[in-house]
């Protein structure tokens, strides 16, 4: 109890109404983790392509099925990125989950480029049709949903502010290689998360723990 209560008085405070918010942003990142990665695909309203990758991500609902990823504003200018402007626009997105064989592409597809870039070709990707969505999904992922938006909530429209994008998802792709009785396995898919700053994790390393009264 004494060097807990030691490391307790150890601990640095700190107070976020007095720090630069892109030094807010390396502690979020930093703290939490690891991250899933959100793979989104869009469409705008002409039908030009744009894919990026978001890791401020998660499930929110099984039924029904629903999710939310938060696009963050733009540094110093505050724009938004296409991707949020694409889904205010069509209403529509395809959240693909990255596995470690295109980590490399993935994060090709990172780069600010501008809106006329289309993504897929600039990484490689191969875009594959969806079923009820104009978006396509990723081909080299081995699942996607399709999704259809719920709500968009402007946290912030500051500079590293965020909005947070809800979707039900309408359809799941998912590779037989991987998925048995609905369960996925993650030996077979090799799925990755963020860290803070350029480090990503792999899930290699589990390990198993029952809620209790639960066998």
């Amino acid at each position: 109890m004494e060097r807990l209560l030691e490391e307790l008085a150890r601990a640095v405070i700190i107070d976020p109404g007095g720090v630069e918010p892109r030094n807010i942003y390396k502690l979020m990142t930093g703290l939490i983790v690891p991250r899933p990665i959100a793979f989104v695909s869009t469409v705008d309203a002409s039908g030009s392509r744009n894919l990026a990758p978001f890791s401020f991500f998660m499930a929110i609902s099984a039924n029904p099925p629903t999710l939310c990823f938060a696009p963050m504003t733009r540094g110093s200018a505050a724009t938004q990125k296409d991707t949020l402007r694409n889904i205010a626009v069509t209403g529509e997105f395809v959240v693909n989950m990255v596995s470690e064989e295109f980590a490399a592409r993935m994060n090709v597809c990172s780069t600010e480029f501008p809106p006329e870039v289309d993504e897929f070709e600039a990484s490689g990707l191969t875009p594959a049709a969806s079923d009820l969505v104009k978006p396509p999904r990723v081909a080299e992922s081995p699942a996607a949903m399709e999704c259809r938006l719920l709500q968009i909530v402007h946290v912030s429209r500051l500079p590293l502010g965020a909005s947070l994008v809800i979707g039900e998802i309408l359809r799941f792709h998912v590779s037989d290689e991987i998925i048995h009785d609905y369960r996925i396995d993650p030996d077979r898919w090799h799925p990755i998360g963020r860290m803070g700053g350029p480090t990503y994790a792999r899930t290699t390393d589990r390990f198993d723990m029952p809620r209790p009264g639960q066998k």
